[in-house]
């Protein structure tokens, strides 16, 4: 507990909530055992004591879409989380670290989840040793999934990970044809990757396109291109919001896996619905200043009583465009209904090998 209390104070960019499988916790709580410096701000202030099993509390956090870290036993974490297990493109990353806090091992979904870079951020902070296993981070090789989320690509058939992975580890070089005008000029490739023509004439291992599938390949990713801005009520519930996104997006003809990130005002950066959204689909939450939405500059549908209450004429349309960077255009504007807000815009996507 004293360990779990020090990861909650160095890692402030994350939302953190601890729970206890000591039994005695409550009793210890309640006598005044527990001092006040040793509880948590989240939540209430305090950690919480697990009243079911592990395995039945792991299972409602994976559902929520909440990434896991476990202190104690491989063995613990492992059952606790076997019975939820979906894929690798689904599955939320979960972590273990031993209660000296001299090792931080990632034990699911290192790449595409981004368990193994939290596994290095923890250590750094803490002093210990990431025990990374996966076998092109191993051995430093061009690892394709993560690849893939470092530039917000949406991978569309899983077993293509393993087919690509393969030939690196192999020494083979790997082929990516990429849509015209979404590579860097000048980028360098990574060892072992060379770009062929697009459209390519003859199967390649990695195509990145809108409309990969069109093209034979043993991966197919596409770019998340689209950004929803968002405003809401305060408390508005995840199944109200949850329902109208999946309306506006099929309006649109718009799957959850063409979406870059869910964007609002930094007033909503806790509101329990967008946040269950986000971590449901996997989807970066991002906010803004009422200062900073009012410095995007376009044509908004206005609201005084909008500006009234957060400070700002505009919150979905504003933070849409904002999210996207330079180039960011509106292709569904303000909707309203029952308490919310929503937009859509349309970013400038590009793809990078500048990590390795």
């Amino acid at each position: 507990m004293a360990l779990s209390r020090k990861i909650k104070e160095l890692t402030e960019e994350y939302e953190v909530s601890l729970f206890t499988g000591y039994s005695g916790y409550e009793e210890e709580e309640a006598e005044g055992k527990v001092k006040e410096s040793e509880t948590t701000e989240t939540d209430g202030g305090r950690v919480h004591p697990l009243r079911e099993k592990a395995g039945e509390w792991a299972g409602r956090q994976m559902t929520e879409g909440n990434g896991l870290l476990f202190i104690g036993a491989c063995g613990i974490a492992v059952r606790a989380v076997a019975p939820h297990l979906t894929d690798k493109l689904h599955d939320v990353p979960v972590l273990v670290m031993d209660d000296g806090g001299r090792y931080v091992i990632p034990i699911l979904s290192g790449h595409v989840g981004g368990a193994n870079e939290l596994a290095k951020a923890l250590a750094g902070k803490l002093g210990a040793i990431p025990v990374i296993t996966t076998a092109t981070d191993g051995n430093g090789k061009f690892a394709v999934d993560l690849f893939a989320g470092q530039n917000a690509l949406n991978i569309k058939n899983k077993p293509g990970i393993a087919k690509v992975s393969a030939k690196v580890l192999d020494r083979k070089t790997v082929t990516f044809a990429i849509e015209p005008g979404h590579l860097p000029e000048g980028e360098a490739l990574p060892e072992g990757v060379a770009q062929v023509p697009y459209p390519p004439k003859e199967p390649v291992d990695v195509v990145i396109a809108r409309e990969p599938e069109r093209f034979s390949a043993a991966l197919f990713l596409s770019p998340r291109e689209y950004v929803i801005g968002m405003g809401c009520r305060k408390g508005k519930g995840p199944k109200e919001i949850a329902d109208f996104i999946h309306i506006t997006l099929q309006e649109a003809g718009i799957s959850p896996g063409q979406i870059y990130a869910l964007a609002s005002i930094d007033q909503k950066r806790e509101e329990p619905g967008l946040l269950a959204w986000s971590r449901k689909h996997r989807i970066p939450f991002l906010t803004y200043t009422a200062e900073e939405l009012g410095q995007v500059p376009g044509a908004f549908a206005k609201s005084a009583f909008v500006k009234a209450t957060v400070g700002v004429d505009n919150v979905c349309e504003r933070a849409a465009l904002l999210a996207c960077g330079a180039g960011g255009e509106l292709i569904l504007h303000k909707r309203a209904g029952d308490g919310m807000t929503i937009a859509v815009a349309k970013r400038k996507w590009r793809v990078t090998f500048h990590e390795y």
